[in-house]
């Protein structure tokens, strides 16, 4: 489990933070604050209380930049384990909106970044595999993710001896979202070469090597993509998809008949209400969605759809990184006089804007439940956070069952 690597020890107000924040947890007090002044290593202090309790964790911090800053700092204190980074993937996003003053619609428009998307994907394996695991995240980790359960379900396992050949796996990696391609430095794709196929998945640096004998699995193991030389050997495998949002083709099927159920009585609706070009709007683009959904089980704006995908009922919450973590895990939340009025507005930011959208037939009203959770939701997912700020807010202050200071630094220095 969790090993710390430091040279140095606690000291400071430190020794005294970590065992009262240890208590704490121990004693089942659901809410903790340490209040740190700047310098006096609440990050080690962070790392330390992790290592005493042995939980999986979760660390949430206002932004990418001081989420990337943690990231490097966790990755040091925990090198022999897992520390992990789960941020939104876009370089750029324009999110879809219509701005009724003005006619104006405006088409969701992002730049993806593949590097973030692999390190997400890590993310999800690791949580569901792993004990040992320090996840550092923006607070996007309240956005809509993929279902648990479909993650679990769509993953493909490879065992020697087992009966199968090339042309049946590589038809079970494609469903779990790889592509056949000869470029070795692709992740999430795969390739066959006479009775082999190289699996590159996106979590991991190595490749996978299959090797067969007819209709038999007979080698499996890791490699070095830019040498070809063989790391590990392995008996069995699990081959995790490629992206998040995963699903089957029943459920595919299920969601298509949800959401024309669904056109059908918006479209009765907006007749009713006479908004005849709002309804034409609305049956042309889901039409075509339906048609895309049909043919490729896939169509822009897809997430959209999700509660159709992931049955849930109106208004019930998404399923988010949370949803990978099992019960018994432990929640920072960094900068919290920053973070918890950002996890309060997300929701109410998020609905306004899609409330145009629905109202002038742009999209279902489904769409309003690809949503962030409300902070109501997320206090109810989790199930102990330690909430770490040098000027905690009214919220933190009100709820927690303990104030924990550390204000004398380290080198011994305090604010004048």
């Amino acid at each position: 489990m969790f090993k710390l690597v430091s040279e140095y020890g606690p000291s400071g107000d430190q020794p005294e933070a970590i065992d009262a924040l240890v208590r704490g947890i121990r004693s089942n007090n659901r809410f903790q604050t340490l209040i740190g002044v700047t310098g006096s290593g609440k990050t080690f202090t962070m790392a330390n209380v992790i290592a005493e309790l042995q939980k999986p964790t979760l660390v949430i911090s206002p932004n990418k930049t001081l989420a990337a800053q943690l990231y490097s700092e966790f990755k040091a204190f925990f090198p022999n384990n897992c520390v992990e980074y789960f941020i939104s993937y876009y370089d750029y996003y324009q999110p879809e909106a219509y701005v009724p003053t003005r006619d104006l619609y405006i088409e969701k428009n992002a730049d993806i970044n593949d590097i973030l998307v692999r390190m997400r994907m890590s993310t999800l394996k690791s949580v569901k595999t792993r004990k040992d695991v320090v996840v550092v995240a923006s607070v996007s980790s309240i956005y809509a993710s993929g279902d648990p359960k479909d993650f679990e379900e769509m993953n493909m396992y490879i065992t020697v001896g087992k009966k199968e050949n090339p042309q049946e796996m590589a038809r079970k990696l494609a469903k779990i979202g790889y592509t056949r391609s000869d470029d070795v430095n692709s992740k999430g794709c795969f390739r066959i070469s006479g009775d082999t196929i190289e699996i590159f998945p996106t979590y991991q640096d190595e490749g996978i090597r299959v090797e067969f004998f007819g209709d038999i699995i007979e080698q499996i193991y890791s490699f070095d993509k830019l040498n070809r030389n063989r790391i590990e050997q392995f008996q069995k495998l699990i081959i995790y998809p490629t992206i998040e949002f995963i699903t089957t083709e029943e459920k595919v099927k299920r969601a298509i008949r949800s959401i024309r159920e669904e056109l059908k009585a918006r479209l009765e609706e907006l007749n009713r209400q006479g908004k005849h070009l709002e309804a034409q709007r609305l049956s042309q683009r889901t039409l075509n969605d339906l048609e895309l959904l049909s043919t490729l089980g896939y169509c822009p704006g897809i997430e959209n759809y999700s509660r159709h995908f992931d049955g849930r009922k109106p208004g019930d919450p998404p399923y988010t990184l949370l949803d990978y973590f099992d019960e018994d895990f432990l929640v920072f939340i960094d900068e919290s006089h920053i973070a918890v009025p950002q996890l309060r507005a997300m929701w109410r930011g998020d609905r306004s804007r899609k409330k145009n959208l629905v109202e002038y037939g742009f999209r279902l009203p489904s769409a309003y439940d690809n949503r962030p959770l409300t902070f109501e939701e997320f206090l109810k997912k989790v199930n102990q956070v330690i909430f770490v700020s040098a000027t905690p807010g009214d919220f933190e202050r009100s709820i927690s069952d303990q104030m924990v200071e550390q204000i004398i630094r380290p080198t011994g220095l305090v604010d004048p």
